[in-house]
């Protein structure tokens, strides 16, 4: 979030993250914030590839200027980060995007989808963001989504995320159905682990490579998560709500083409809490509302590639 009040007053955290807001948030948080999101976007992938990530989806992002103010900052600026966003309809007032690195991705499209409850026509959410281009060389698709969350309770909001990811594998089907082959990353804040009945159940991602057949996707997280390995902490135990999700035609051994390499969960010390109660979870912002100058109350997450270069 930025510093200035939304114009939209509908937006229910619109003057929440002001000055005189009830989270007091001051430009020179909002510039820590940025500083803390870039520099563990420059370490992502660097200890494999100088450039670090490709391609990045974001999720709870108030506007496009934030992400302007993002790519610019010192350790990543040089990467040249480009934007896709599109303001969503979510009564926080928060969105999904994505950044690229145009050395990398080209002849960037986009399209975002709306999803509507019709038993809930009040209820307003994140859009889905649909992004394709070329990878080197290659044509992929990138779905980035960030469900409903579990106010409310998990079962009660249930049905929200189960209309989510009908709507998530909606896309994916038609992009299979133009081409079965076609290479699809869906990414994002899911709001539910990898074994919930929305993920395995209704988007059909399964934990097992050779499971991923007939329109089924691969989830490599699915794994991380049944060995405890989480991406947030919450009443004492780890949820894997962070997820990337690909079709079975980035699996396999042919490197003539992109596949899977490995799934990553960044949970470097620093990102983690040092002391107390929640010690080893990560170092969030804001602490029961009182600012510490964390990172995230979530861990990114990412995959390699790998592509045979003659």
């Amino acid at each position: 979030f930025d510093t200035l009040v939304d114009p939209d007053s509908t937006k229910i955290l619109q003057d929440e993250f002001t000055p005189k807001g009830k989270n007091r948030w001051t430009t020179v948080k909002y510039n820590e914030k940025l500083g803390n999101m870039a520099r563990v976007i420059s370490e992502l992938g660097k200890d494999v590839t100088p450039d670090g990530v490709a391609i990045l989806g974001v999720s709870e992002v108030e506007n496009r200027f934030v992400l302007e103010d993002l790519v610019k900052q010192e350790s990543i600026k040089d990467r040249n980060y480009q934007i896709v966003h599109y303001d969503s309809p979510d009564k926080r007032g928060i969105d999904v995007g994505l950044l690229y690195n145009p050395n990398y991705f080209k002849n960037v499209t986009s399209k975002s989808f709306t999803l509507k409850i019709p038993e809930d026509t009040a209820f307003f959410t994140r859009d889905q963001l649909l992004v394709s281009g070329e990878l080197h060389g290659e044509n992929i698709y990138i779905i980035v989504s960030h469900w409903p969350s579990r106010r409310g309770g998990e079962k009660k909001s249930k049905p929200k995320r189960i209309a989510a990811a009908q709507l998530a594998r909606s896309i994916v089907d038609s992009l299979q159905n133009y081409n079965p082959d076609a290479k699809i990353f869906f990414m994002g804040d899911l709001n539910d682990d990898p074994v919930d009945i929305s993920v395995k159940g209704y988007l059909k991602a399964e934990g097992k490579e050779e499971l991923a057949i007939d329109g089924k996707l691969f989830n490599p997280f699915e794994d991380f998560f049944k060995k405890g390995i989480g991406t947030l902490g919450y009443n004492d135990a780890w949820n894997l709500f962070d997820q990337i999700i690909i079709s079975p035609s980035l699996l396999g051994k042919d490197y003539t083409t992109l596949k899977f390499h490995k799934a990553v969960v960044f949970n470097k010390p620093y990102l983690k809490t040092s002391e107390g109660r929640f010690k080893g979870y990560p170092h969030r912002t804001f602490s029961f509302g009182e600012y510490i100058g964390g990172y995230s109350d979530h861990f990114p997450v990412y995959l390699f590639l790998v592509k045979n270069i003659n």
